[in-house]
């Protein structure tokens, strides 16, 4: 058996994806590691520090990353979906799929990656704007 870690993105901009996992997601910088000498740095963020991370990784060069399409999405649950996509608005963040069910949405943190965000529980009861989105195809 196996317990999952972490999963590894590479950022061009760390402090971006910093904010975006910490003050959009709300989950906390476990670990900074700076490897000057080496040229790169690791951040992990989590919940805790013993429960599953987001390890962000910045070369400290002028590389620009393509995402692969080997990568599909990481994905959080949530206590309440709405409640989660006005806050991740709010800090600027684009809801690529809305809640439009009640159950799931999609957005992407600064680098690109495709972040699933899934209701805890049952779904929740269509809510506007969500539900006027829903009828109108707006995503």
């Amino acid at each position: 058996m196996a317990k999952f870690l972490h999963a590894m993105i590479r950022t061009t901009d760390p402090k971006a994806s910093i904010e975006f996992y910490t003050e959009g997601l709300g989950l906390n910088l476990i670990q900074q590691k700076d490897y000057p000498e080496a040229g790169f740095s690791l951040y992990f963020l989590g919940e805790t520090e013993t429960g599953p991370m987001v390890e962000l990784t910045h070369n400290h060069d002028d590389r620009d990353y393509q995402n692969g399409d080997q990568f599909g999405h990481l994905a959080y649950q949530v206590d309440n979906i709405y409640e989660m996509c006005e806050h991740l608005q709010a800090c600027g963040v684009t809801i690529l799929r809305p809640p439009r069910d009640g159950r799931m949405a999609f957005v992407k943190d600064p680098n690109g990656i495709s972040i699933e965000l899934l209701q805890k529980g049952p779904a929740l009861e269509l809510a506007e704007p969500w539900q006027s989105m829903a009828s109108q195809g707006s995503w």
